[in-house]
C-alpha cells in the first residue's frame, strides 16, 4: 500500500506523528506538507493529494488540519475521492468497511496523537466488504459520471 500524506498549519504536528506510525509499520508514504509555521490553505494540499489517488498514484492519503473540516471537503471535491473525516476509531473502520474510503481526514485540534494513531492502524488494516455496500458505492460513482 502507498499512502500520500498531507497537512496543512494547524495539522503539521500530528502529521508528523503519523508519518512516524507509517514508518513503523513499514507503509510506504510520502509527505506532500506543509513543513512551515505560517498560515497556508489547505486547498493547495488537499486538492493535489486528492488528485494523486484519484489517478492511482497513491492507494489513500491522510489528510490533517485544525478540524479536519476543511481537508475533507476539498478532498471530495475530486472526483473518485470518498473522503471521510474521522475521530473515533469505530468510524475508521466502519468508513473502510461499509463506504471504502480512499482518503482519511483528521484534526489535530480535535484529537490526540495517541488516538489519531489507533484510527490510522484502523483505517489502513480495514478492508471493505463489498456486497451490498458495493452497490452504495456504485451509485455514487454512477452519479459523478453525470
Amino acid at each position: 500500500m502507498k499512502v500520500a500524506l498531507a497537512s496543512d498549519h494547524g495539522g503539521k504536528r500530528l502529521k508528523q506523528e503519523i508519518a512516524g506510525l507509517l514508518q513503523d509499520l513499514g507503509v510506504v508514504y510520502e509527505d506532500f506538507g506543509c513543513d512551515c509555521e505560517g498560515s497556508v490553505d489547505y486547498p493547495d494540499y488537499a486538492l493535489p493529494v486528492a488528485e494523486k489517488v484519484a489517478k492511482g498514484e497513491f492507494d489513500r492519503a491522510i489528510l490533517i488540519c485544525g478540524t479536519g473540516i476543511g481537508m475533507c471537503i476539498s478532498a471530495n471535491k475530486v472526483k473518485g475521492i470518498r473522503c471521510a473525516l474521522v475521530h473515533d476509531v469505530f468510524s475508521a473502520k466502519a468508513t473502510r468497511a461499509h463506504n471504502d474510503s480512499n482518503v482519511l481526514a483528521m484534526g489535530e485540534r480535535v484529537i490526540g496523537p495517541g488516538l489519531a494513531c489507533e484510527i490510522v492502524k484502523e483505517w489502513l488494516g480495514t478492508p471493505f466488504e463489498g456486497g451490498r455496500h458495493a452497490r452504495r458505492i456504485e451509485k455514487i460513482a454512477q452519479y459523478e459520471q453525470k
